[in-house]
């Protein structure tokens, strides 16, 4: 009888405090050893000049998602995590979304059915909270946060899913209550309505005016004011997609306040200009996301902000919608004005491999703070840590396997997700995940899919209290 199920040899393991070369010992899904010459192995993978990194966690995608009347998202389960599996990742966290009037108990339901049987990730998910009723706030959300749902995201604009800063609260106090960890997008809706009215009054309606009227006040504003929130209910926070550095100061502020705050920051404010919304024949209306992306000088303070430690995490917040659909990007009301093209923009994928062209291999981060970036931090915020973005013994046995000398040039063609075009199209980068292990199954081996559908499984998250008393870590 073999001591392992498989042995990976020879590589150079990096840790979020480690580099170190190594053998890993696996069995039954999970890392059982590490050292050196392991032997008696049903199969051993050659590592030898490559690194040996945990799979890569995105804690902000969106897929199967309802997305309004006549719009399709691109991505389902089976298409979003064989994308997110190509890019080096082992686990998504897609949000589930609380239809209003719905419970979330039966929206949850719904969720698990389209992901049963059909990822090749694992996954675990996020709720979104858009009808704060007595009944959610009193009774589901710490149901459900006791459940493994140990996460909620609040929105601050969409008219159909942002808050009241009432509601904020309510749903800050029940995460304080429950350890959940409360999620934000912070933009402020009134003052983006305005400026569309102001922007239709003046013929302007093409793709780029989405910029214009999401301008970095917006987000600002509201940033300070999500910090100020937590701030009063004495709770941690975690502000996504920040796309600015005066966003960063607020959240540098409110952490020397005693603010506990978690910031997140995303490849289109590394990699895009609010420019590429000028795109001919409303080849603009790819880029829209929310926010947007801004200009060289923001992209700059995002580099910061993930040099420095203001940024803790790096998402794709992959939201794809087709571009040459009726349903997508160029429906019938998008193609009238900008403010009926979905909000989104595809990157599972592409997230890691930019990430590690751009920042390791420029010599912008080391080794240990991509992995923590990519994999160790998302475990940590969002309670699937240690079994989850880290290679210990004892952890989950999930691998990518990275060829730092592989050069490649982004095309969407390449690429396995079901949207119809890549906002990185052309981009080269040096660095790419080859092989990837999903608790001990090879998915994907040199560059291959030999994994099958439905070998990804959901993962309940704990909550903070849940983490302590496990004496397990947090960021």
């Amino acid at each position: 009888m073999s001591d392992f199920d498989l042995i990976v040899r020879g590589g150079t393991i990096a840790t979020a405090s480690d580099v170190f070369k190594a053998d890993l010992g696996i069995l039954d899904g999970r890392i059982v050893q590490i050292g050196e010459n392991l032997t008696g192995a049903g199969r051993i993978i050659d590592a030898c000049g490559k690194y040996v990194l945990p799979g890569g966690i995105d804690s902000h995608v969106h897929v199967a998602q309802p997305s309004g009347e006549g719009i399709v998202m691109a991505d389902g389960f089976e298409s979003g995590t064989l994308s997110a599996l190509f890019g080096g990742n082992t686990t998504v966290m897609p949000f589930c979304l609380q239809e209003k009037g719905r419970p979330l108990r039966e929206a949850l339901t719904a969720y698990h059915a389209l992901a049963e049987g059909n990822c090749y990730t694992d996954v675990s998910f996020h709720l979104i909270v858009s009808d704060a009723s007595d009944a959610l706030i009193g009774q589901e959300l710490p149901a459900l946060a006791a459940d493994g749902y140990a996460s909620f995201k609040v929105f601050m604009t969409y008219e159909d899913l942002r808050l009241s800063d009432a509601d904020i609260l309510k749903t800050l106090d029940v995460a304080r209550e429950t350890g959940a960890t409360v999620m934000v997008h912070c933009e402020n809706e009134d003052a983006i309505r305005f400026l569309i009215s102001r922007h239709e009054r003046a013929g302007e309606v093409s793709p780029r005016a989405h910029a214009s009227t999401r301008p970095v006040a917006v987000e600002r504003e509201a940033t300070h004011r999500a910090l100020s929130l937590a701030e009063i209910v004495d709770v941690p926070i975690v502000i996504v997609h920040v796309s600015n550095g005066e966003a960063m100061e607020e959240i540098a502020r409110a952490r020397a306040r005693g603010v506990k705050v978690i910031g997140e920051t995303c490849p289109q404010y590394l990699m895009l200009t609010a420019d590429d919304l000028d795109g001919m024949d409303w080849e603009g209306a790819k880029f829209v996301c929310s926010p947007p992306p801004r200009d060289k000088a923001a992209q700059e303070e995002c580099w910061r902000g993930i040099e420095t430690g203001v940024f803790d995490l790096f998402s794709s917040d992959h939201c794809p919608f087709r571009y040459a659909d009726e349903q997508g990007k160029r429906n019938p009301r998008g193609l009238k004005s900008f403010r009926h093209i979905p909000n989104g923009i595809p990157g599972v994928e592409t997230r890691l491999p930019i990430l590690f062209s751009e920042g390791v291999m420029k010599g912008r981060i080391d080794l240990p703070r991509f992995v923590a970036l990519a994999a160790t931090n998302h475990a940590k915020t969002y309670g699937l840590y240690p079994q989850k973005g880290t290679i210990a013994i004892g952890s989950d046995a999930d691998i990518a396997i990275w060829d730092p000398s592989e050069s490649r040039t982004i095309r969407h063609v390449d690429l396995h997700d079901a949207a119809d075009y890549s906002p990185y199209e052309g981009i080269a980068v040096t660095g790419w995940p080859t092989t990837v292990i999903l608790g001990g199954r090879i998915m994907v081996d040199e560059g291959k899919l030999v994994g099958e559908k439905g070998a990804g499984a959901y993962r309940p998250a704990k909550t903070r209290q849940s983490r302590h008393n496990t004496n397990t870590m947090e960021i």
